[in-house]
């Protein structure tokens, strides 16, 4: 019972960092990220759609983004659907494909999403704490029911702090290679 705390806590951590790295790789670096699109539904035959189940998407180039569809009749939803999102990106339609050019980044700009990119791995980080104030909570809920001892609490409490630290580095790991991705010129 007490493993699976520090089991369930363990999975938690790991969710908060892939969830670190989806939002990280929503952020546009001034180099094509195919999940880029990856919030972008098209409004097909009445049904909003997610664009990587119409389409595919292909990055020819650093900073280009190619978009095939399936069924070429849904270019024209599939570019409106680009327009109207929020990557401030233009499409651009040649009657087969849609290409988007990512545009190159200003210093400034690369500096303001740094600090973007901190913001969201401290956010990670409060919910890693969390996680293990609630594993730690438990543990000593089970102590105060006599189910483990003082010592046992300890020993699992150090476990919990190593599961953090781990989780906290890999945070730490990610923010810092999308940093230097986005400080890179």
């Amino acid at each position: 019972m007490l493993e699976n705390v520090i089991k369930e806590a363990k999975d938690r951590m790991k969710k908060a960092e892939q969830s670190l790295q989806r939002e990280l790789g929503q952020i546009r670096a001034g180099r094509a990220n195919a999940s880029l699109l990856d919030r972008i539904n098209v409004e097909y035959y009445g049904a909003p759609t997610p664009l990587n189940q119409l389409a595919q998407i292909n990055i020819p180039e650093a900073r280009i983004l190619m978009v095939t569809p399936f069924d070429k009749n849904s270019i024209g939803d599939i570019e409106k659907a680009i327009m109207m999102s929020d990557i401030g990106i233009s499409p651009t339609n040649d009657g087969n494909v849609i290409r988007l050019v990512i545009p190159q980044l200003t210093e400034e700009r690369r500096k303001e999403l740094a600090k973007d990119v901190k913001k969201v791995a401290e956010n990670s980080k409060i919910a890693v704490r969390n996680i293990r104030r609630d594993a730690i909570d438990s543990l000593k809920k089970a102590e105060k029911n006599k189910e483990i001892t003082e010592d046992d609490l300890r020993e699992l409490e150090k476990e919990v702090q190593n599961v953090t630290d781990a989780s906290i580095k890999s945070i730490d790991d990610i923010t810092a290679e999308k940093e230097k991705e986005l400080l890179e010129v």
